[in-house]
């Protein structure tokens, strides 16, 4: 990764995209680990997260998480999931938060020297470019260790810089096989980041 120290950045992560790439590349994100691994490496003066969610749910599973987040150094962008069954009968969930990525990452940009996008998505080359033209760089991280890749090439090639998720994980992540810690009795519960978020929330559309 190239990164200045002296240089304004911030994070803008499509939680959507980021979980589904790193469970098909079989890790968890830590996103205390994610967070410093960028404060180390940059002036970060902002770190948004992005998700849809399911408010029709006494219980969401993403809410240990999103409650985590804003809790821990992070700015929750959050709007209503809308929930919905396919053709084949399956659980979909749809909530894409493109537009609300794209306006921050735009309003922010006389403030920072650095755009750090977490997707892959296609959508975002336009708002990739737009960050260009007004002298800001930008990274995508993402992979195309997946198959199929997680990244689009025309972003990828947009990008000034592109950072396989795969070359970074092990500063931010713990592998799905890990053992889970287990907790003695009467103790205080051990503060990490939970995962998987979007495990019980069915498909995303």
């Amino acid at each position: 990764m190239h990164f200045l120290p002296t240089e304004r950045a911030a994070l803008f992560i499509d939680g959507a995209n980021l979980y589904s790439a790193s469970r098909n590349l079989g890790f968890d994100v830590d996103y205390r680990g994610l967070l410093e691994t960028f404060l180390k490496r940059c002036h970060l003066i902002r770190a948004y997260y992005y998700s849809a969610v399911l408010e029709t749910e006494e219980y969401s599973p993403l809410k240990p998480l999103t409650d985590w987040l804003a809790y821990n150094g992070y700015t929750l962008v959050t709007k209503p999931a809308k929930e919905f069954t396919d053709a084949q009968g399956r659980r979909r969930i749809k909530g894409n938060m493109d537009i609300e990525l794209a306006i921050d990452m735009l309003e922010l940009a006389d403030k920072i020297d650095h755009a750090i996008l977490f997707s892959g998505d296609s959508d975002f080359r336009r708002l990739v470019e737009a960050m260009q033209r007004r002298g800001v760089r930008v990274s995508v991280i993402s992979s195309i260790r997946t198959s199929p890749p997680m990244v689009a090439d025309e972003l990828r090639r947009q990008a000034d810089q592109f950072i396989d998720l795969v070359d970074i994980a092990p500063e931010f992540t713990r592998r799905q096989t890990e053992p889970r810690l287990v907790r003695p009795a009467n103790t205080q519960p051990i503060r990490q980041t939970p995962a998987e978020p979007y495990a019980d929330a069915g498909e995303l559309a």
